[in-house]
């Protein structure tokens, strides 16, 4: 019998409803280190990039930073922004019933964010015990979306060859990391009208939607 599909998630947007929360505090820390930003902006033009390329690209539109003012400003968006999370974020809509239908599946989280960001998301909206410690983190690995090495790795540290993985994930980087794996990729687009999803990913605008497509694509032979 065929194992099931490792299926391996990206956080923001994509398990949690978070992007608007991050969008606000970034649209608050950042005028206030001199860079001009808009929550708008973020969710147009950034949504899922790291935070130090945000900064580098307003740096070269702009300003640079004073020196050493970096390490700074980050540690006061990463506070700001887990307090929030702690007091109102919760799952995107539909995910948590999703993640029981697709119980039998092997899953992690592979996300642009630190280790902490992603535990303290899990563990506020409930989603913990569907991932254990199967938490993948680019500061960690040193790989960030949209490079493909970050889902390989989650993939090899889970036993599991690419071909063998769907990544779920709404923003473009990852989208473009999952199917540069060689992974099957399922972009969760919440702005279907605004944004395109590339050729050879699948296309949902709903959570609920997900097990059904997990169950076609697992049945592909192999």
């Amino acid at each position: 019998m065929t194992p099931p599909l490792c299926l391996l998630f990206d956080s923001d947007g994509t398990l949690v409803d978070s992007e608007i929360l991050l969008a606000e505090v970034m649209g608050e820390i950042l005028p206030a280190f001199g860079l001009p930003f808009s929550a708008r902006q973020y969710m147009e033009e950034f949504r899922g990039v790291r935070f130090r390329s945000i900064v580098e690209t307003l740096e070269a539109r702009h300003a640079a930073l004073v020196d050493g003012r970096f390490p700074v400003m980050e540690s006061e968006m990463r506070e700001r922004m887990e307090a929030r999370m702690r007091a109102e974020l919760r799952p995107i809509a539909g995910m948590s019933a999703a993640l029981d239908a697709l119980a039998a599946h092997p899953k992690a989280v592979v996300s642009n964010g630190p280790e902490r960001k992603i535990r303290c998301a899990m563990e506020s909206t409930g989603l913990a015990p569907h991932f254990g410690d199967n938490l993948f983190s680019a500061y960690t690995l040193n790989v960030w979306k949209p490079d493909p090495e970050l889902y390989r790795q989650a993939a090899a540290a889970m036993g599991q060859a690419p071909e063998r993985c769907v990544v779920i994930d709404d923003a473009a980087v990852g989208v473009a990391a999952g199917l540069a794996a060689g992974m099957h990729v399922v972009h969760l687009n919440h702005f279907p009208e605004e944004e395109a999803t590339p050729d050879g990913a699948i296309a949902i605008r709903h959570a609920s939607e997900l097990p059904a497509v997990v169950a076609r694509l697992a049945a592909i032979p192999a």
